[in-house]
């Protein structure tokens, strides 16, 4: 398969998104400059990744949302292609428009930078499917505007359909504000559009590859190839 990872001015994950699919999933995988206007059609996953893109100025994710990349990620995915934002990804996703709700500064006003534990919600989407629903899995974080939000009529219909896809638990599975490291409502980590092929998330499964780096539970989430 092959994947695209876009590069924003400040990116600091593309690297880590580019190792994690080309050398240890074996995809062949392209850089997207921000400034490109190309057509995706040859991609079968975008990754927007974790960053600080355009340093953050105004809020993270408001000037990437302009940027010409962003045209070309929102045809595809109207098309049915597989967008997975991450971190300042996810932000950015938010910002566009493509996933509903938006991303706030954490509780306390502290960056985070930790491992946390996840529970699946929904493994019938294509970015879930090698998980079980309820599986825990163990992931890093590494965020300050990490605390996601929506209105009450937004939650209800998330939660209806079933495009929460992660929440932040205990290590085994309970849903406490002990384990919610931002104070994101209903302990929401990961969140999906109706079709359920752009996916946004605050942890990092690009960085959670190999046992090398304390966990591999993230590899299966970008395994949407096979």
């Amino acid at each position: 398969m092959k994947a695209g990872v876009i590069v924003f001015p400040g990116s600091n994950c593309d690297r880590d998104a580019y190792h994690a699919l080309r050398d240890v999933l074996g995809y062949e995988v392209d850089y997207l400059w921000h400034a490109d206007r190309r057509p995706l059609d040859d991609y079968g996953l975008i990754i927007v990744p974790g960053g600080f893109s355009y340093g953050d100025y105004l809020r993270p994710g408001a000037i990437a949302r302009f940027a010409p990349i962003m045209d070309s990620v929102r045809a595809y995915a109207e098309r049915g292609g597989l967008v997975l934002g991450i971190c300042n990804g996810f932000q950015i996703l938010c910002e566009a428009g493509l996933l509903p709700g938006a991303l706030t500064r954490n509780t306390g006003l502290k960056f985070r930078c930790r491992h946390v534990y996840v529970r699946v919600e929904n493994a019938q989407t294509p970015f879930t499917r090698h998980y079980r629903e309820g599986e825990v899995l163990k992931l890093p974080i590494a965020h300050g505007d990490g605390r996601y939000v929506c209105d009450e009529a937004t939650l209800a219909q998330l939660q209806r359909n079933r495009q929460i896809i992660f929440r932040y638990c205990s290590p085994d599975g309970a849903i406490d504000p002990a384990w919610n490291p931002n104070g994101s409502v209903d302990a929401i980590a990961g969140v999906a559009n109706e079709r359920f092929n752009v996916l946004g998330m605050m942890p990092h499964p690009e960085r959670a590859c190999e046992l090398l780096l304390g966990s591999e539970d993230g590899r299966r989430l970008l395994q949407v190839a096979g």
